[in-house]
């Protein structure tokens, strides 16, 4: 399995190398996971672990949810989600994933999948960038539209919006995946892991860690 855990965004710090090199490092509360449920090739058709992170309270959950995780002899969890494996997983429920599985050398790089900030409904000039229209004598409440959105077609191909255009619209919110972040410390005693560089979401945010599939 390759070591892969969720966790928390805590923020952002600094740190220093033994060099005096100064490293901004996002801190990831990263753990205790338990594994709720084990599933194989054989009855589910596929290899995976449902593993699930952050403590919520009964009153907060359904029953359903609370004798799925009965079985596992935990409570209820905030943030659950499935990791599929290649092979046949040796885990059983009720194992719990910490952040010893990233201790030593055995990841020097991380991917980091997370949720975006969401930004709400923005017009073209912030959400693109674009110019707006010109703010010279004969313009009039256009200053900043899009221009036209439906030419540029070619002859026999119709005058509709393109897939793709860009256009005014919800921004942010949506799932998105850091590769190759250099993983800077690990705190077993504390759970946390300390990420180069920024990492998607806001602070108090889920996230996902796991082994760089390209850098190891």
């Amino acid at each position: 399995m390759r070591p892969t855990i969720f966790g928390r965004k805590l923020g952002m710090t600094r740190i220093t190398d033994e060099h005096g090199v100064v490293h901004p490092v996002t801190v990831i509360q990263a753990g205790p996971c338990v594994v709720l449920q084990v599933k194989n090739a054989e009855t589910d058709g596929y290899n995976a672990l449902q593993v699930g992170f952050g403590d919520v309270k009964p009153h907060r959950s359904t029953k359903a949810l609370i004798g799925h995780a009965g079985k596992a002899a935990t409570g209820p969890k905030r943030f659950v989600r499935e990791i599929r494996l290649d092979e046949a997983p040796t885990q059983q429920p009720g194992d719990v994933l910490t952040v010893e599985m990233f201790g030593g050398d055995a990841v020097k790089f991380c991917d980091v999948v997370g949720v975006t900030k969401g930004k709400g409904t923005m017009g073209v000039m912030r959400r693109y960038g674009f110019g707006g229209m010109g703010a010279s004598h004969g313009t009039e409440r256009k200053h900043r539209s899009p221009g036209s959105i439906g030419g540029g077609a070619p002859r026999g191909h119709g005058r509709a919006v393109k897939k793709g255009k860009r256009m005014a619209g919800h921004t942010g919110d949506v799932r998105r995946t850091l590769q190759n972040q250099r993983l800077v410390g690990v705190d077993v005693e504390d759970n946390l892991l300390l990420v180069r560089g920024g990492v998607p979401g806001p602070d108090g945010g889920f996230v996902i860690v796991r082994q760089s599939k390209k850098r190891g």
